[in-house]
């Protein structure tokens, strides 16, 4: 054989070997952390295999390869006992020495500490946890989360509060992204109390997290509007300390339009606060689409909750959502060093 033929020998196994590990070896191996038998496994597999096949009347263009994940519940833990924006509130009001709380927030605080419970949503809840960092700059909130995010997890072993994400989640995020999905955290936390827990684990940008939202000022801004003034050389910003919108339900929908501008083609929730975000989805979409319901079944590695689970999986057999159990369908949750209390 001579050096050409041989050139082109070593280019065909070459390309032979790199074909079977991009679409045989990768997707083989995907979703590792998953069990074999996860429907929901099964089927997203499936559904990437057909909707980056160019020959496939399924195929999407890169472009419209828009996957979309609420955060809490889905993709990071919300139990023990409650979310971590308000937990951050209560470590703010109850054990930050330099904060000076007013009395509805202590009260607030102290209740949901005895309790082991979240209060709930409410207009009021959203405005004292906005009014609690209010005059902070940006970069003062950034180091007060991750600060937090050091700190060891309630309920578990081995486990700090920025490490609680469901790794089988990640794991689709990575799948996702290696396969040219743009991948946006669509979550009802405020989206710079989310953006450090997920720029630090993802590899996502800002501007693919949305969350809810209070006001951003300066500090010689006052009372005043934005209309009514200018930003100077001089400024800095700062936290207004007033909410403007709580990112779930139909306003999830109002802030995938606002934001990206694309109907998502995949869709992750885990409640039904999640559930217009899922159903705008799938609705009518001119690509396949597919939309994922999290059940929290999991009582021996999580602080789950059968009857919000089972509600869930109703829910999903109703609304053609593909139900995740994490029970039945994850090998790990926190990873095995990680033991729940």
């Amino acid at each position: 054989m001579n050096m050409k033929n041989k050139r082109t020998l070593i280019l065909v196994i070459s390309f032979v070997m790199v074909s079977a590990f991009c679409f045989g070896g990768s997707r083989k191996n995907a979703l590792s952390l998953w069990t074999d038998k996860a429907p929901a496994k099964k089927a997203l597999i499936e559904y990437v295999d057909s909707v980056t096949n160019k020959k496939s009347a399924d195929f999407i263009p890169v472009e419209n390869r828009i996957a979309i994940f609420d955060f809490d519940g889905t993709l990071f833990l919300e139990t023990d006992p409650t979310y971590f924006d308000w937990m951050l509130f209560e470590h703010r009001v109850l054990d930050d020495k330099s904060f000076t709380p007013s009395a509805e927030q202590l009260e607030a605080a102290k209740l949901s500490r005895e309790q082991k419970k979240f209060p709930g949503l409410s207009a009021s809840r959203e405005r004292m946890v906005s009014e609690a960092y209010k005059d902070l700059t940006l970069d003062d909130f950034y180091a007060y989360v991750r600060a937090f995010m050091k700190e060891d997890q309630p309920g578990f072993t081995n486990l700090k509060r920025g490490d609680a994400w469901y790794k089988p989640m990640v794991q689709v995020v990575s799948f996702l992204i290696e396969n040219n999905f743009t991948v946006y955290v669509s979550s009802g936390t405020d989206r710079l109390t989310v953006r450090p827990l997920v720029m630090d684990t993802l590899p996502l940008p800002a501007k693919q997290i949305i969350g809810s939202d209070s006001t951003i000022v300066t500090e010689m801004q006052g009372d005043k509007d934005g209309l009514e003034y200018t930003y100077t050389q001089a400024d800095q910003l700062v936290l207004g300390g007033r909410n403007l919108v709580k990112n779930l339900q139909m306003n999830k929908v109002s802030s995938i339009v606002r934001e990206i501008g694309l109907k998502p083609v995949l869709a992750f929730g885990n409640s039904s606060t999640d559930a217009s975000m899922l159903n705008y989805s799938i609705q009518n979409n001119k690509y396949k689409a597919l939309a994922f319901m999290l059940c929290c079944d999991d009582l021996e590695r999580e602080y789950g909750n059968l009857k919000k689970a089972d509600s869930m999986k109703e829910a999903s057999a109703q609304n053609g959502w593909i139900p995740v159990s994490m029970k039945d369908d994850w090998k790990t949750i926190y990873g095995e060093d990680v033991k729940r209390k």
